[in-house]
This record gives structure tokens, C-alpha cells and sequence, in this order.
């Protein structure tokens, strides 16, 4: 049984994780009213709130009856806000000593990169290796606040990343986007909520790096013609338009997303391996903004459209685990076997700025 933790921004949480059953039990406090009122998250404030309250989703843990079995404690030890991260590796190496039990480190990053099999898990454990066999190579696109990548998860499950941004995150260019419209925070929300009403064709922003053999990302453009737009209107227009405004801009997001993916796609697996297969066997889309509905729906047409027959399977990140969760923790400390730290133990130091 394993003992996740996650506190890398701005959610607290905890998760038991049983390799033959899955998932048995997930915790979580959210700060999002906090930081609501700030505009965006403040890593004094975040910090203060794990120290609350962490120690009491662990309690809550420990009133499982499953907890007895727990054997290993893993927790996010990067990357992140610096003193987040640190309440979470405290604690883990708290229960550590107190158990009796090994500490890992788990990269966040990857842990997103996996999330998408927790699903694939959870209807049969018994069947997993087996069945993940099946879908690698994996093409994967994380999308969060953060970070966008593209990665590749190989037939030895070794992660490899593709593509990151060169400037803003997805998720980034959806809050900065939002926040010049005078929206709310989290910001990519509640352009979604708008999009859902308003014409993607309304306005033509900014694809970004459109040549076909670049996986990288760019999203700083994206964020200026928004800006170069609103100039041009009053007040009472923005207002007006505001649905067409977000639906345009939420696309312009997710095109240069898929096109991308898309790319990767035809390219086929980077492996090394002379007996690599030639095209990725499934797709899988994770991060905070795996959450939007456009994207989820967007990646699926594009998977469908690729191979032959009914194309590529797709998995997509469940709702619950596409955010910040400890469930992916827990489960990329059993299923990603290259890149879990499960050496250091007590020394276990944590990687605010560390990549896949």
C-alpha cells in the first residue's frame, strides 16, 4: 500500500494506493477560494494553508482501515513552489520514520504524463501490465497553469519529453487571456464557461509556430493580439462580445495544441530501438486544462482521425486526477518504473525546478 502526498502549489492532498486494487481512498483541500481573491496563487499563502492542513488529511488517511498495510510513502518532491514542496516532503519523511517505511520522490510532471492509465487501472487491476502493453507507445500532451508538453512513454515505459513550451503554458496563456478580459480567477474556467456561447471564428488570433516540423509550443503572441484586440474596442463592445472573445481565443489555444499533436502524430515514435513500432498505439491527454471540454473533445477527433479504422485509442485523464491530485502520485510511484526517486529516502531533497 502506498502513502501519496502532493503539495507542489495549491492543493493539499493525500491518496492510499493498492497495486491490486487501485485507488482506495483520496483526499483533498483546495485553496482556489483563497487565492481567488488575489488574482492568482500566493506561494506565502499556500504555504501556510498546507501547514494547516495537511496534517489533517493525514489523519483522515490514517482512519482508513487500509492504512495499516501502508508499506511506502511517496511524495511529489518537484517541481514547484519551493516551500510547498517542502511541507509535503516533511511530512512524508515524518510517516517515514514513524512506519518504518522507504520514501520516494515522484516527479509531478510524470506523474501527469501517467495519469491517463489510472482509469485503464482502476477496471482491472489484475490486467494492467498486460493491457497497458497493448497501448505503447504512448503519445501523451500534459496541458497545465505551468507547463505544456508533448511526451512520448515507450514500450519499457521510459518517458521521453518531445516538445515543451518556449515562453507561456497553455494553461498560462488561458489566465493571462482572462485576466485582460476582466474575468475571474482561475481564469480558464471561466473563458470556457463563455466560449461555450460565443463563435470561434469571430476573431483570428495567432496560431504560433505553425512550421510543421516543430513540436514546440508558443503561446506569448497569442496573449498580445488578445491584448492588440481589446485596444480596439470600447468598453460596451468587449462586453458585448465577450462570449466570441473567449470561444476565439479558447480555440486559437486549442488549434495550436492539436496542431502539434498532430505533428507528433505523423512523425511516428522517437524510441531508439531498432524494433520500435512505427506509430504510437494510443493518446493521452493530462494537466489542469485536460479538464476543458473543447480540448478533451478536440484530442479524441484528432486520435480518431489517425491510423487506420476506427484510429488511435485516446485516453484521457479523469476529471478528479487532471488537477493536482495525489492520486497520480500514488500511482505513477508503482506504474513509472524509470522515474521514481527510490533511492534517496530520508536524504530526499526537494526539485522546485526540476523537468521530466
Amino acid at each position: 500500500m502506498i502513502l501519496a502526498i502532493e503539495s507542489s502549489c495549491d492543493e493539499t492532498a493525500v491518496a492510499l494506493f493498492e497495486p491490486a486494487r487501485g485507488l482506495v481512498g483520496e483526499w483533498v483541500h483546495t485553496q482556489m477560494a483563497l487565492h481567488e481573491k488575489h488574482g492568482g496563487v500566493v506561494p506565502d499563502l499556500a504555504t501556510r494553508e498546507h501547514l494547516r492542513h495537511c496534517p489533517a488529511l493525514i489523519e483522515l488517511a490514517r482512519a482508513h482501515p487500509d492504512f495499516a498495510q501502508v508499506d511506502t510513502v511517496a511524495v511529489t518532491h518537484g517541481p514547484g513552489l519551493a516551500a510547498c514542496l517542502a511541507v509535503g516532503l516533511s511530512a512524508a519523511k515524518a510517516l517515514g520514520l514513524a512506519l518504518r517505511v522507504p520514501v520516494w520522490g515522484v516527479n509531478h510532471l510524470r506523474a501527469h504524463a501517467f495519469s491517463p492509465f489510472v482509469a485503464l487501472h482502476a477496471e482491472a487491476p489484475g490486467e494492467f501490465a498486460a493491457r497497458l502493453q497493448t497501448l505503447l507507445p504512448h503519445l501523451g500532451l500534459v496541458v497545465s497553469g505551468g507547463n505544456t508538453l508533448l511526451v512520448e512513454i515507450d514500450e519499457a515505459r521510459q518517458l521521453r519529453v518531445l516538445s515543451t513550451t518556449r515562453d507561456d503554458a497553455a494553461g498560462e496563456a488561458l489566465d493571462k487571456g482572462a485576466k485582460l478580459l476582466g474575468l475571474g480567477y482561475p481564469g480558464g474556467p471561466q473563458v470556457e464557461k463563455l466560449a461555450r456561447t460565443g463563435d470561434t471564428a469571430a476573431y483570428d488570433f495567432p496560431r504560433g509556430l505553425g512550421r510543421r516540423d516543430n513540436l514546440e509550443f508558443s503561446f506569448s503572441g497569442l496573449k498580445t493580439s488578445l491584448r492588440y484586440q481589446l485596444e480596439k474596442m470600447t468598453v460596451t463592445e468587449i462586453g458585448q462580445r465577450l462570449p466570441d472573445l473567449c470561444a476565439s481565443y479558447q480555440q486559437a489555444v486549442i488549434d495550436a495544441l492539436l496542431r502539434k499533436l498532430k505533428a507528433a502524430l505523423r512523425a511516428g515514435p522517437r524510441g531508439k530501438s531498432p524494433t520500435r513500432a512505427p506509430t504510437y498505439a494510443s493518446v493521452g491527454l493530462s494537466g489542469g486544462v485536460a479538464n476543458n471540454r473543447a480540448l478533451r473533445a478536440a484530442v479524441s477527433e484528432a486520435a480518431q482521425a489517425s491510423g487506420q479504422g476506427a484510429g488511435i485509442p485516446v485516453l484521457l485523464a479523469e476529471s478528479q486526477h487532471t488537477g493536482d491530485n495525489a492520486g497520480m502520485i500514488g500511482f505513477a510511484a508503482w506504474a513509472d518504473t524509470h522515474g521514481v526517486n527510490r533511492r534517496d529516502g530520508l536524504s530526499l531533497e526537494i526539485c522546485p525546478g526540476s523537468a521530466l
